[in-house]
This record gives structure tokens, C-alpha cells and sequence, in this order.
């Protein structure tokens, strides 16, 4: 089976403690940015079909993982989100905006 996608680190560990044969490459930069907006959206399909803490986690650890990336501070990131819920609010008043 083909999947050509970005695993987790320790996938092949546990692949070779089960003795299965697999393929793998470290991708470049270009590769890597590509392969983590794709897991992305992989994680939060996989949360919209199956909203559970675990899959949330998924999304946060890419997310974490574009941080990196991209060099942003997850601390600034946190501010930056509590800035904007200070600036506009949050979500939980569940407003939907019909007509503007």
C-alpha cells in the first residue's frame, strides 16, 4: 500500500517491532512545508468525522509542528490568539452572522 505522507517519528520504530516492511525519506524543506499543510487538513477531516480529544490532539501536534517550521513562538502564538479574543471574543456565544 502507497501513502506518501507525513508519519508521525516514531512510526517506523513501531513498524519495525511489529517486523513490517515499509519505505521511507526524509523530505526537504519544500517537501516538508507541503506534506504538513496536507496533514493539516488530513487531521481536521479526521476530527470532523470523528470529534474526539484525540483527534483535536492530532491537529495541535501539527500545528506545533508548523510552528516550528516556520519559527513562531508558541508562547507569541498564544498571545496573539488571546489578543484577538480580547479584540473580537471567542466563539462560545454561538452567533451566527445571518446578513451584513
Amino acid at each position: 500500500m502507497q501513502y506518501n505522507k507525513l508519519i508521525r517519528d516514531k512510526v517506523p520504530e513501531n513498524l519495525d517491532n511489529k517486523n513490517v516492511k515499509y519505505k521511507i525519506h526524509i523530505a526537504d524543506e519544500k517537501e516538508y512545508e507541503e506534506k504538513l499543510r496536507e496533514k493539516l487538513g488530513e487531521e481536521v477531516q479526521e476530527f470532523l468525522k470523528n470529534s474526539s480529544a484525540e483527534e483535536l490532539a492530532d491537529i495541535l501536534e501539527v500545528i506545533y509542528a508548523l510552528c516550528d517550521f516556520y519559527k513562531i513562538d508558541k508562547e507569541n502564538l498564544e498571545k496573539i490568539r488571546k489578543d484577538k479574543f480580547e479584540k473580537k471574543g471567542g466563539l462560545k456565544n454561538r452567533i451566527i452572522l445571518e446578513e451584513s
